[in-house]
């Protein structure tokens, strides 16, 4: 008879390469390709922080004394990388109408119900990862239990007051939501200091969108252009592109972000989530090691699979797991917005 938990196919590390090649639904966030993924064989990464000081320099009698500076300041700050698993099991009752008693086609069967687990439990992953993603994006990871990694905090910075758009109010004075943009681009641009990018992108939620495509400001600068077009795609969506619609207004390009699991929707309606695009390092995925003793002190992966005998071989145990933190490496940068 064979046996399945000592094939090679159902070691740890074939099983992971399967799960990692499993195709899945990605989410918007993954597709921008703003997350920098990084493998490490530890179960924290340590993050360091370097602050210039740049002084306006007065003048000096000449053979005198200069001014003194501050000296640059140096911290550190560890991130612990979280796990995240989920069980399964697969029973011999599940497959045994596919297969002939005493021959050697049980790998086959198996192997494609393990396959078809996989790519179930693989979006679940995928979505969680999204969800961690967005809550980078907005400066306070929120998982799934409830806690939260507040980003700000952690990097002892505060974040910027939100921006009220007033987006209720159809006829303001001519401009008024250009100049929020532009104010919002200045913010950002200076809390990025140095440090180049190539625009800014705002995750909008349904009713932010609604209102913000309505307004008669936006309105105005798109109707007498071929773009007009722009603003009737807020309500195509091929159902892969993971926005509702987007479009470009005040030097920002704006999306009514499609995402939820359940009840628990990724981007609040009334509200819109600033980022800057094009930043080199500004946003991190790191990936720790599984917690299985092949994989100790090894570089991490985005998935491991994994399985193990049940009950005197009457079933398989699955085991799927991610030790994954998504994060921002400048919380300071990161704005809000809300409709009313």
């Amino acid at each position: 008879m064979l046996d399945i938990f000592n094939e090679d196919p159902f070691s740890v590390f074939s099983l992971t390469e399967a799960i990692n090649n499993t195709p899945y639904v990605p989410g918007h966030i993954g597709r921008l390709g703003l997350f920098s993924p990084q493998s490490i064989n530890t179960l924290s990464v340590g993050i360091e922080n370097r602050n210039g000081v740049l002084v306006l320099v007065e003048p000096s009698p000449r053979g005198g004394p200069g001014q003194t500076v501050e000296k640059k300041k140096r911290s550190l700050k560890m991130l612990g990388v979280p796990h995240f698993q989920i069980d399964d099991a697969i029973y011999a009752d599940e497959v045994q109408g596919v297969r002939a008693f005493g021959t050697e086609t049980q790998l086959e069967t198996v192997m494609d119900k393990v396959d078809e687990r996989m790519g179930e439990h693989a979006q679940s992953f995928a979505a969680t990862e999204e969800y961690h993603r967005i809550g980078a994006i907005k400066g306070i990871v929120t998982y799934a239990d409830g806690t939260t990694l507040n980003l700000f905090t952690e990097f002892g910075v505060s974040q910027e007051a939100e921006i009220d758009f007033d987006l209720d109010n159809a006829s303001p004075a001519a401009g008024i939501l250009r100049k929020k943009c532009a104010a919002l681009y200045r913010t950002t641009a200076n809390n990025l200091g140095a440090v180049p990018f190539s625009g800014i992108r705002a995750e909008c939620g349904d009713a932010f969108f609604d209102d913000l495509i309505a307004h008669s400001e936006v309105r105005a600068s798109y109707l007498a252009q071929a773009e007009a077009s722009e603003l009737r795609r807020g309500y195509v969506d091929n159902g892969q592109s993971g926005v509702f619609g987007t479009f470009e207004f005040g030097n920002i390009i704006w999306e009514n972000y499609r995402g939820a699991v359940g009840s628990t929707s990724f981007v609040e309606s009334d509200k819109a989530h600033f980022f800057p695009t094009g930043a080199p390092g500004l946003f991190k995925s790191v990936y720790g090691p599984a917690d299985y003793i092949e994989t100790v002190n090894t570089m991490g992966k985005r998935l491991y699979m994994k399985t193990v005998e049940w009950n005197n071989s009457k079933g398989v145990g699955l085991e799927v797991q991610t030790n994954a933190l998504q994060y921002c490496t400048r919380p300071k940068v990161l704005m809000k917005g809300k409709r009313t």
